[in-house]
């Protein structure tokens, strides 16, 4: 299996929305952790669409049923932008009064003015090794610093990247795919790997991880994928990977 022949889909190659800017994207980003902050819409609710839609964890809530209508001291985020699907991804860590690692697909309109999805995988106490002030002690080391733009991957390579690790637990091959940096850091709740290749499947599972929506930001080097984890029984998963001149650097686990 080789990158260059993993399939790109449209999220990868969709036109640009020309009105659709960062700035916009990362101010709608702002008023999302003010809610989040608040337990309630406040400025959030003028950005949203009058039909906008809210799901948790891959299934339909409500902005007062989902984690936005607790008020959570939010003691880490990090949005990323994708100004060609008009999308922002969110990653929020709170210890208290519950402790939450959080993360946000924002959808908006073509032209950026209004969110018309607030798409949130929440993990709390329960969770797969769930451990928010550790997985918060483990990300503030991290470096997320804007890549040049002389330096920064394509938005083929960031997604066929993200592809490729999803599809370790079906395809054996996949991880060879992967270009594994040195170092590289993996964060799934309490645990810190490194390299990020300690404990990575080698297929074993018929169920290819499902549902995929995608958050590619090659400013910041991101991709971001939401997901049903098919091939370990279904359960709601976020996974954002970072490449440094082609090479994985980080990836951000968030498993129900």
């Amino acid at each position: 299996m080789k990158l260059s022949n993993v399939a790109v889909t449209l999220a990868a190659v969709a036109p640009a929305a020309a009105d659709c800017t960062r700035d916009t994207l990362i101010k709608a980003a702002d008023a999302y952790v003010a809610a989040q902050g608040q337990g309630a819409l406040g400025d959030l609710e003028k950005l949203l669409t009058p039909d906008y839609k809210v799901q948790q964890n891959n299934k339909a809530s409500s902005a007062t049923a989902s984690v936005l209508g607790t008020a959570l001291k939010v003691a880490h985020r990090k949005t990323t932008a994708d100004t060609v699907n008009c999308a922002s991804y969110t990653e929020v860590i709170a210890t208290t009064p519950k402790p939450y690692v959080i993360g946000t697909q924002l959808r908006h309109t073509p032209d950026g003015a209004s969110i018309t999805l607030i798409d949130i995988i929440a993990a709390t106490t329960g969770a797969l090794r769930f451990d928010a002030a550790k997985t918060l002690s483990y990300i503030e080391k991290e470096q997320w610093t804007e890549i040049d733009a002389s330096k920064r991957d394509s938005r083929a390579l960031l997604q066929q990247v993200g592809d490729a690790y999803l599809d370790m637990w079906t395809n054996a091959s996949a991880i060879n795919a992967i270009p594994w940096g040195t170092p590289c850091e993996r964060v799934e709740g309490s645990s810190h790997n490194s390299p990020c290749t300690v404990g990575a499947p080698k297929g074993g599972s018929s169920q290819r991880n499902s549902n995929r929506r995608y958050v590619i930001d090659e400013v910041l080097g991101s991709c971001d994928i939401h997901c049903a984890f098919s091939a370990v029984g279904g359960v709601a998963d976020s996974h954002e990977f970072r490449l440094e001149n082609g090479k994985l650097r980080y990836v951000h686990t968030i498993t129900l």
